[in-house]
């Protein structure tokens, strides 16, 4: 083999040789551009196809059989096309490198989100409400309700009046008709009612004389039996009884038990004295007496008491010993015959 290459003029090579050089030397430099390839990131296959298929003159030869090393110098490192990718939001999250068989780093991991403060109220003072004031009202006053009547007084009229009227009479205390009106009668009665209830005795149907009148309080007497005028000095009433009830209850005034002077000079005192005793005689109409006017007078005592009417018929007790009614109601006593003579009178 060497001898025929002896025998051959410089410079020329037998074609089947040359062919074998040079497929011999594509492929080193296929492997040496693929090894310069994977240094710089590039795809064998690429560089490899960049080799002259056809030498056009030894001189090509010559390059073509160079050291890999040489070629490797020499020929251009083509870079395969990067994929299309979304540019990086900072340095810091871009890719290191893109080597193969390096692990890539892993991206870095998000951020985490921070708690937001809760906002803080200004420190101010509340709004002010814009709610109105409340003002003063100027609607009238309502009227009373039924819980909390208003007093019924002498003067007053209507039907509160009328319906106070009826009770009274319903429980015995005499005031007459019963018409609506607050007038005198009407006080006598209500005094009796209060005498009866040991109230104070002013003529007034207030809450607690009201209170009393709803109870229906009646007075008690003391005698059992037959007919009887009783006196209670302290409660202020004269009683009408048949057989121990008491038909109809009037208020009366009787002795201060003070001392007064008679015309005579004579010291007396003004008592309605207490026990049984008898009617002796009556006069019907105005008499005048030793101690004044009275009217129709029926007298039980012989000091000259008796139950007799007269003008004044206050709450307490008033007269020189006789037991005061209005003249209405001795009118109304001698009308009825309540006090015939001999008929008993109870003083207590």
């Amino acid at each position: 083999m060497q001898d025929l290459e002896r025998t051959r003029p410089a410079g020329r090579r037998p074609r089947a040789a040359w062919r074998r050089r040079a497929a011999t030397a594509a492929l080193a430099g296929t492997l040496v551009a693929g090894l310069a390839g994977c240094a710089a990131g590039t795809t064998p296959g690429a560089a490899g196809a960049q080799a002259p298929a056809t030498p056009a003159s030894g001189a090509d030869v010559a390059a073509t059989t160079a050291p890999p090393a040489a070629a490797a110098a020499t020929e251009p490192a083509l870079t395969a096309p990067e994929p299309d990718a979304p540019a990086p939001t900072s340095d810091a999250t871009s890719d290191a490198t893109s080597t193969p068989g390096l692990t890539a780093s892993a991206p870095p991991a998000e951020p985490e989100p921070t708690q937001e403060p809760e906002p803080t109220p200004p420190a101010t003072s509340p709004a002010p409400s814009t709610a109105p004031s409340p003002t003063a009202s100027t609607s009238p006053a309502p009227a009373p309700s039924d819980s909390a009547p208003v007093a019924l007084r002498s003067g007053d009229r209507g039907e509160r009046v009328r319906a106070a009227q009826e009770h009274l009479s319903d429980l015995g205390y005499w005031l007459g008709d019963a018409d609506g009106s607050y007038g005198e009668l009407t006080r006598q009665a209500v005094l009796a009612l209060q005498g009866a209830a040991g109230l104070q005795r002013d003529g007034v149907l207030g809450p607690r004389t009201s209170a009393a009148l709803a109870d229906g309080v009646r007075p008690q007497a003391s005698t059992s039996s037959g007919r009887a005028l009783e006196i209670v000095r302290d409660a202020g009433l004269a009683l009408f009884v048949v057989d121990g009830e008491v038909q109809l209850a009037l208020h009366t005034s009787t002795g201060t038990f003070e001392t007064y002077v008679r015309d005579d000079g004579a010291e007396r005192l003004a008592d309605t004295p207490a026990g049984t005793f008898a009617v002796t005689w009556a006069e019907r109409g105005w008499t005048d007496a030793a101690l004044g006017r009275l009217y129709s007078p029926r007298y039980f005592h012989p000091d000259g008491i008796a139950l007799h009417g007269s003008a004044s018929v206050p709450g307490y007790p008033a007269s020189h010993g006789c037991a005061r009614v209005t003249t209405a109601a001795m009118d109304m006593v001698w009308a009825r015959d309540l006090m015939p003579v001999g008929s008993t009178v109870v003083v207590r």
